[in-house]
């Protein structure tokens, strides 16, 4: 006659059939614990708890994972198939009325009790020293990274003035689509390098005239964009005409300042906006419930002070007065000295798009297609 092996659940009733394990394992249904934990709480040397896990964690009752030079233990309720389950039910209904189950559960609170107060007097001593430690050990900006996760996740957000790409690929992994539009070739380029998702895609085209299509964007961003521009109110008109009714957009830039220098060493053409103005050209290009925040300065900063501002696009259409014109435009070549992401505008609602390859340097002429508005 041929030996049959036996049923799972009788090595899983073996291993309960000790009382130990038993309330090793009630302890663990509820807590992650060390074993030096679980000594503490049912009064015995290491070696018999440890001797006592290892047969729970043969049969698949409790689970373990590193912590530090320490290991936790738990029951993975999630893993039990339903026999397992309604098994330990059993158990637990009998053990749970026994006086050794109510001492472990007064001795496991002051486990847990002494857990909290570890963690209290370490906040209590470094309190004044809290920001620089966890800025020396996860960096600066985690918090504001992680705050990207609040974003809805069917999204499609506009990098208007994408650059080299670094607001795109903090954007891509929170929303389902990125459109990024820059209309230099190199930064472009630059930012096909940095970001290799499919979800962001790269657009050539200038922030007055947006190779994006009518109420495309849930949200859009212009990040230090506004003082390349003569005319911020025609990039804001274009960036209310790609945003659907009540999307959102999001300014951040300088606040006014005296540093004429950055006219020819940045090839700014406005020093800042103030706070009044920002409000005035966002309502004046057809968005609603501007609202100004000034941004706290980066002691290790160099540069003038920041604001950010949010507002939403109002329900109506928004055009502007030279849309659709029909006219053909001409294109020169982008000023070195100014950033050709943000020349001044040549035709506010004009979307032009350009033939050439957007990766080739940038070249002398440029041929452009219109598309009038429809």
């Amino acid at each position: 006659m041929l030996d049959t092996p036996a049923p799972v659940i009788l090595d899983q009733m073996t291993a309960l059939a000790d009382p130990t394990r038993a309330r090793l394992l009630l302890l663990a249904e509820g807590h992650e614990l060390t074993v030096s934990e679980m000594c503490t709480v049912l009064q015995l040397p290491q070696s018999t708890v440890s001797r006592h896990l290892k047969v729970l964690a043969d049969a698949g009752w409790v689970t373990s994972r590193a912590d530090g030079t320490s290991r936790l233990y738990s029951m993975p309720r999630a893993q039990q198939e339903p026999a397992m389950r309604r098994l330990w039910l059993l158990v637990r209904e009998a053990l749970a009325a026994s006086r050794a189950a109510a001492q472990d559960h007064r001795r496991l609170q002051g486990v847990l009790a002494e857990r909290r107060s570890r963690s209290q007097q370490f906040f209590s001593s470094a309190a004044g020293q809290w920001d620089r430690l966890r800025d020396d050990l996860f960096g600066p900006g985690f918090h504001l990274h992680a705050l990207l996760g609040m974003l809805d996740d069917t999204w499609v957000v506009g990098d208007l003035g994408a650059g080299t790409g670094a607001v795109s690929a903090a954007l891509g992994p929170f929303v389902r689509r990125v459109i990024a539009v820059d209309n230099s070739a190199a930064m472009l380029q630059a930012a096909r390098r940095r970001v290799q998702a499919a979800n962001i895609e790269f657009r050539r085209g200038d922030l007055e005239a947006l190779p994006i299509e009518d109420a495309t964007l849930d949200a859009a961003t212009l990040m230090l964009v506004l003082p390349y521009v003569a005319q911020p109110e025609a990039v804001l008109q274009e960036a209310a005409r790609v945003l659907k009714p009540g999307g959102r957009l999001i300014v951040a830039d300088l606040l006014p300042h005296d540093r004429d220098a950055y006219r020819q060493q940045l090839g700014h053409v406005r020093l800042g906006m103030s706070e009044p103005q920002v409000t005035q050209a966002l309502e004046a290009a057809g968005f609603v419930a501007p609202v100004v925040h000034p941004l706290p300065p980066d002691p290790r900063a160099k540069g003038p002070a920041l604001f950010v501002a949010t507002a939403r696009r109002s329900a109506g259409s928004v055009r502007s007065d030279d849309a659709a014109s029909g006219q053909a435009l001409s294109v020169v070549p982008s000023s070195p000295s100014v950033p050709s992401c943000c020349e001044p505008s040549r035709g506010a609602q004009d979307r032009l798009v350009k033939t050439e390859p957007e990766a080739e340097a940038e070249p002398r002429s440029l041929t452009l297609k219109l598309k009038s508005e429809a």
